[in-house]
């Protein structure tokens, strides 16, 4: 087993709450049983007894238990009825070599004259444990929760999949089945560029991001495969700057609106038509576009069908971004539909 290092930064991070703990103890014994002009000296005194008590509690905490899990109950308690006393002492003792007064001897503890302030410690010590343990919680549940939207995000990638490729790949198959006998060349290239587009589309599932270049591929594929189906019925454009072919995106985030696009839009038009895809950046923003010259959405065989690319490009974006992204599909000029996303720009 791999020999486990102790976690700075988590024990950096839980200082810092350590230090607002111990300015609020410094403010509320100022109010109670003190003066404004003690509030320096309280505020030492405080710095002292809690700094002591959080590296003895909180250090013991982490360099026996990993930071993500949960310590055992009495082990816990045990670390903190050894280190209060031991931390109020050392504490006091220090804050007294600091600002010059005289301190309590063991014998004052054992005597039992400084009960209030050991229990007022002990009291502080256990709020304070109470909430980094109420942290660690909502730590724990806003990565289970994390983890789940990944998953369901992963889930519904492979559903999209799943409800994109089989129709595209039966009505391909048939064509190539159709190709062999009276046009071996032509079956050959679409089966070259089948086994391309499912090369890609097959390292696109396996990630959670993508590059723009590695996403024109894709689109270069599919439609280099469309292209062989539909002939001189099918043109396409892709334009993609350099300055963006790093940008980061979800993967097959454009692939289910081409074929949208041709589906709906070109394969029912009888002389076809042209797809142009293309990537810029509006400020802070991605602009990417699907334009299509084909029957336009008002056609009534555009109505036809389950669009379900549209659907999941909705939902996916909302999942990921939330209000950060926007989806419009509308009208393209002079004629077709125009598919627009916008989402927040990821360069590298």
């Amino acid at each position: 087993m791999a020999k486990r290092s102790f976690p700075f930064k988590r024990l950096g991070r839980d200082a810092v709450f350590t230090v607002i703990f111990c300015i609020g103890c410094a403010l509320l014994i100022t109010a109670v049983i003190g003066s404004m002009r003690d509030f320096v000296p309280n505020l030492i005194v405080s710095f002292c007894i809690g700094g002591t008590a959080f590296l003895a509690i909180d250090g013991v905490r982490l360099f026996v238990w990993d930071e993500h899990e949960t310590p055992n109950l009495f082990a816990l308690l045990a670390i903190i009825l050894v280190s209060v006393p031991v931390s109020h002492f050392g504490g006091n003792l220090l804050a007294s070599r600091i600002l010059g007064f005289d301190t309590p001897g063991l014998t004052a503890y054992f005597r039992g004259q400084i009960n209030g302030m050991m229990l007022f410690t002990l009291l502080v010590t256990c709020v304070a444990v109470l909430f980094f343990a109420n942290r660690e919680r909502l730590v724990r549940a806003e990565a289970a929760a994390a983890q789940e939207r990944a998953r369901a995000l992963q889930a519904q990638l492979q559903l999209l999949q799943a409800q994109i490729e089989p129709h595209m790949l039966f009505n391909t198959l048939a064509n190539l089945q159709g190709m062999i006998a009276i046009d071996p060349d032509g079956a050959q290239k679409m089966l070259d560029q089948l086994i391309q587009y499912l090369r890609a589309t097959l390292n696109s599932s396996r990630v959670e991001r993508t590059t723009l270049a590695q996403e024109f591929a894709l689109l270069e594929a599919y439609l280099g495969l469309m292209s062989v189906r539909m002939g001189a019925r099918l043109a396409y454009t892709l334009d993609l700057p350099d300055l963006l072919r790093k940008a980061s995106i979800p993967p097959m985030l454009l692939q289910p609106l081409v074929e949208n696009a041709i589906i709906h839009g070109l394969e029912p038009k009888i002389d076809g038509g042209h797809i142009t895809v293309s990537a810029a950046q509006d400020g802070a923003k991605l602009v990417l576009c699907v334009a299509d010259t084909g029957l336009g959405l008002d056609a009534p065989s555009a109505k036809s069908g389950t669009h379900i690319g549209v659907a999941n490009t909705r939902e996916r974006l909302l999942a990921l971004f939330g209000k950060e992204a926007s989806f419009n599909l509308g009208p393209n000029a002079p004629q077709g539909a125009l598919a627009r996303l916008t989402l927040p720009a990821t360069l590298p």
